[in-house]
């Protein structure tokens, strides 16, 4: 029987109305809504609204569909998957769950968004030394984190793309240097999850975190994290809560077992009109397929540095394997967060990130807003 042909780029475009008003270069900071995602948010809302929770345990079943969602973007089990509110939770799930003792360090790119710096530099207090490795400009390389490892380096933290460069990791390679030297690998997925293919174990990853309000295309308060099932003992539970155990719903019990499952990192309830977007935007891209969507966002960026180029811009230029859709450039004489104030009022969305301008497309961008991002860089 064949399959369905997958939806035309066209067909994407349309389904973003951010297209009607912006050029939204921005997706490596906070992306739009897709319309079928803001319309299940707003049957949410109308449900709550006039049946207060009568139908709450028919919503309650989106995690589940979630769960499921990530662990065919992972390539996991779902039991080795939890719905968890923002990277920044998944990260210390890690941190502040693993069994440390006196002396052990973990190795950490000084160059990481903060939310991966942080919560492994709060654990110098209880005698775990941080390695801060110092990147040189515009990335990092294995080899310093190779470099860094030693018999007590217990977890290498790793983002699989850097958020400023746009540079992507070899993750093969970062998990084989961190199992050499008996450490275990934490990734930051953010900026790949969802416009790259992922298999987590057939890399070997130990943990992951992701939000999905990137590349996603979901609400802001959804993510997942992931554990290889044998890690699930390793880590101490963290922010337990009713939704953490066995029997979930009978409160009387005074004890239950945890669940089996990367389920007890749970907790308590979930900020559920931000599910039931993400839940959607994970069924389209799922839809849209991250291998074409890798494709599609790599020609599209490739486009960008192109026309940057022709027009005069200095563009960060990597070898094609380490290319993300996140494109670094600087304008002639012009100041990042000036120019980032300009653009916004000639109806262009992108950042200012490491001082430079960061545009990152999607896959329903389009050759023409960029002429308008390159316009607007002209202009006056």
């Amino acid at each position: 029987m064949e399959q369905p042909a997958p939806p035309s780029w066209q067909q994407f475009r349309q389904q973003m109305p951010v297209t009607r008003h912006w050029a939204y270069l921005d997706h490596a900071a906070v992306s739009p809504l897709p319309q079928p995602s803001a319309e299940r948010i707003a049957q949410w809302a109308q449900d709550v609204c006039h049946h207060g929770d009568v139908n709450w345990s028919r919503w309650d079943r989106t995690i589940e569909v979630i769960r499921r969602h990530f662990a065919r973007l992972l390539g996991a089990r779902a039991e080795e998957v939890a719905v968890v509110r923002n990277t920044t939770e998944g990260v210390n799930l890690v941190a502040e769950g693993f069994p440390w003792r006196q002396g052990d360090n973990v190795v950490v790119p000084a160059a990481e968004f903060p939310s991966n710096r942080f919560a492994w530099m709060n654990l110098e207090s209880r005698g775990v030394e941080v390695r801060l490795i110092q990147v040189p400009h515009p990335r990092l390389l294995l080899e310093q984190i190779e470099q860094a490892c030693d018999r007590r380096t217990r977890i290498v933290t790793l983002s699989w793309v850097e958020y400023a460069s746009g540079w992507r990791h070899d993750l093969a390679r970062a998990v084989q240097i961190a199992h050499a030297h008996g450490a275990l690998l934490f990734v930051d997925a953010i900026q790949g999850l969802g416009i790259f293919p992922l298999d987590v174990h057939a890399l070997g990853i130990d943990f992951l975190a992701a939000d999905g309000h990137k590349w996603l295309l979901g609400p802001e308060g959804g993510g997942v994290f992931f554990l290889r099932q044998e890690h699930l003992e390793l880590l101490r539970p963290l922010g337990l809560g009713w939704n953490s155990v066995q029997g979930r719903g009978d409160y009387a019990r005074l004890a239950m077992p945890l669940r089996p499952t990367a389920a007890r990192y749970e907790g308590g309830s979930f900020p559920m009109a931000g599910m039931v977007g993400l839940a959607e935007s994970l069924r389209l891209i799922l839809e849209w397929k991250p291998q074409r969507l890798q494709q599609r966002v790599l020609e599209l960026a490739g486009t960008l540095r192109q026309m940057l180029r022709q027009a005069g811009a200095q563009v960060e230029e990597y070898p094609e394997q380490h290319q993300s859709g996140i494109v670094p450039f600087a304008w002639p004489g012009g100041e990042p967060q000036q120019l980032w104030r300009k653009l916004r009022q000639a109806g262009v969305v992108l950042s200012a990130r490491g001082g430079l301008l960061r545009a990152s497309p999607h896959g329903y961008n389009t050759p023409e807003d960029f002429q308008r991002l390159i316009d607007a860089l002209r202009s006056g």
